[in-house]
């Protein structure tokens, strides 16, 4: 652990130039003591380092030294991966192990070109989370990762809305997407995703496996994320579409949905309306996908959801034609109550 942060050290500043021993310890994580031991340890060593006292004092390397350790451990080599997403690589245990080695790539690019990567560094910043979104806790992670790296297999309790689950698992690979954590495991012949949230307690089994060679995480995930869009799309209804406004569906549909629909398209007809099949988690949100469309989408089937729409249409003139200080002044809503189509 000492020798690692040593390299650190001595990379930051050949990269940094010259630093205060305050400045390296909250970057080594260590404190300022310790930072001087580390100094001594190098100078020991025979690297050319100093330090000055005073205000504009600090530590540096002597002008033109320049170390040739910049060669990246496996460790780190994989965790410049992860670069355009750091929080992931601290969820993965990896947080130190990609600092030293986005160091040891400075360290290795000439002056010019590492100025023009720290300009970069400080003008992009990746945030992939959607807004609103609160990280999900997951304790087990750590576990799960680490069995990932040695291809461990793992006893995992997991937990599903009804109830607990026992699987054993050969971890295949993890999947980060909107800042959740998925796990992709095979449990015997099958291959599925476990959000890694859900897993209440992941211990190794003492086992080892061998991952298939022909495994490739990326196209599962896609494919996988595909099937589960579509599994999604539970019910469907029959709806006529004015042309020019069929595009305005990618605004409150699943993409999934959307390219369901526009693959049952049939020409427009003579008023330029084509007709589509949409479907949706439920009717409730069917409808309040269509509404925004207002009068250029029509429900034409089941019965029920064409009824739903025209009644709540018909609340929404009901109320609009009143002067405001008519309006419901307890806030209540006279939209009838939602229905559901078998």
């Amino acid at each position: 652990m000492r020798a690692s942060r040593l390299v650190q050290l001595l990379l930051l500043l050949q990269t940094r130039g010259r630093s205060t021993a305050p400045e390296l310890a909250g970057e080594l994580g260590v404190s300022v003591r310790t930072v001087y031991r580390d100094i001594d340890a190098l100078s020991a060593a025979g690297v050319p380092i100093f330090t000055e006292p005073g205000r504009a004092g600090g530590v540096q390397l002597v002008d033109g030294y320049r170390t040739r350790l910049t060669g990246l451990t496996t460790e780190e080599a994989d965790a410049v991966l992860l670069t355009g997403s750091p929080s992931a690589a601290a969820d993965l245990g990896l947080g130190t192990v990609l600092a030293t080695a986005q160091l040891k790539v400075l360290a290795a690019l000439p002056p010019e070109l590492r100025g023009r990567a720290t300009r970069i560094a400080e003008r992009v910043h990746i945030d992939a989370p959607g807004w609103f979104h609160r990280p999900e806790e997951t304790p087990t992670l750590a576990a799960v990762a680490d069995a990932l790296w040695h291809d461990r297999r793992l006893a995992v309790r997991y937990l599903r809305k009804d109830k607990v689950v026992e699987r054993r698992l050969d971890p295949l690979g993890l999947v980060l997407k909107a800042g959740t954590w998925y796990l992709v495991g095979r449990d015997g012949t099958a291959i599925r995703s476990y959000r890694v949230g859900r897993i209440a307690a992941a211990e190794p089994t003492g086992e080892t496996f061998d991952r298939p060679d022909d495994f490739d995480l990326a196209a599962h995930w896609s494919e996988a994320a595909d099937d589960f869009a579509r599994s999604m799309l539970r019910v469907r209804a029959r709806c006529r579409i004015a042309e020019g406004h069929v595009r305005l569906l990618r605004l409150s549909f699943d993409p999934a949905a959307v390219t369901e629909a526009l693959a049952s398209a049939t020409p427009p007809d003579a008023q330029g309306w084509v007709e589509v099949t949409l479907g949706a988690e439920s009717y409730p949100v069917l409808a309040h996908g269509i509404l925004p469309l207002g009068e250029y989408a029509e429900i034409l089937d089941p019965p029920e959801l064409r009824a739903q729409l025209a009644a709540t249409a018909a609340a929404m003139a009901d109320r609009y034609g009143r002067p405001a200080d008519q309006r419901n002044r307890h806030g209540g809503s006279s939209f009838p109550g939602r229905v559901s189509p078998q």
